[in-house]
């Protein structure tokens, strides 16, 4: 591997805002916010919107689209389109 080209791997604190859910883990990104974990030590950390914590596919809380009755609405409104 060569020297002084990869960026810093540190542990960092993901914020998980919709539910309040925080992650200690390794990461390249940076940030000047910090954190004081549960072992006293202090971290950086990021807020992000969504995570495995509150995504609806880890959760098991999926929105089942009806997609048959969105292709009947498509065939309803462009049944005579094209004839004349």
């Amino acid at each position: 591997m060569k020297k002084d080209i990869h960026p810093e791997y540190a542990p960092i604190v993901f914020n998980d805002l919709s539910s309040g859910t925080k992650i200690l883990t390794r990461s390249t990104a940076k940030s000047e916010k910090t954190i004081e974990w549960e072992d006293g030590n202090t971290y950086p950390v990021i807020d992000v919107e969504i995570s495995s914590a509150s995504h609806p596919f880890y959760t098991g809380k999926q929105r089942i689209l009806d997609s048959a009755g969105r292709v009947e609405k498509f065939k309803d409104r462009y049944k005579g389109f094209g004839k004349r």
